[in-house]
């Protein structure tokens, strides 16, 4: 099972309906690889630890850029933190990481958010249209790990403040490439097991 969520496990919501897959787990890790300049500093962290441990888990800090990516298939839970998705996508190729990501999702638990989220889907490309200065690796192959069709956008609500017509471009990019973008807020999530996916609401 794998989950696309737009900040991590932030409303009661997706709390509950993560609980049957989390609870009866014992080990997680965090994955800190996305934010390139703060890593296991970066002020999310300890939020997203007390939301595992919430459900009885041990968690630990990992880094792709650090250990070894089979490292982390010792761990039932693997959440992957926002931060800056060009680099992660890019850190995840560079250490093999795509067919271990792959593995976690069919056999374990993996949970991506704003980036972290981005990089499982077929594309990073939207990100590419509103903000391409974050592209510090000069990445040019912006295809995701296509876990899933679906495209999404973590932070919707927030992002509506930021960009006067970010409604406009999700539509073009709509109509370009045939495909519905998935609107997420914060507290918002899409759970995906088995091919059936379950958008949760927060």
């Amino acid at each position: 099972m794998f989950a696309l969520l737009s900040n991590g496990i932030t409303s009661e919501a997706l709390k509950n309906s993560l609980s049957k897959y989390i609870a009866p787990l014992s080990k997680a890790t965090v994955v800190v690889t996305a934010d390139n300049e703060y890593k296991e500093n970066n002020y999310h962290v300890p939020r997203v630890i007390n939301e595992l441990k919430e459900y009885g888990l041990s968690v630990e800090i990992f880094d792709l850029d650090k250990q070894d990516a089979t490292e982390l298939l010792k761990y039932d839970v693997v959440e992957f933190i926002g931060g800056n998705p060009y680099y992660l996508l890019n850190s995840i190729r560079e250490h093999n990481a795509t067919d271990i990501i792959k593995q976690i999702a069919n056999e374990k638990v993996l949970l991506g958010w704003s980036a972290g989220a981005f990089v499982l889907t077929p594309s990073i490309e939207i990100v590419d249209k509103l903000t391409p200065k974050m592209n510090i690796v000069s990445l040019e192959n912006l295809n995701g790990l296509s876990l899933t069709n679906m495209h999404i956008f973590p932070h919707y609500s927030k992002f509506e403040k930021r960009f006067d017509n970010l409604d406009a471009i999700c539509k073009a990019y709509e109509k370009e490439h045939n495909c519905a973008i998935v609107r997420l807020n914060d507290g918002d999530g899409i759970i995906i097991e088995n091919g059936v996916e379950t958008i949760i609401v927060g």
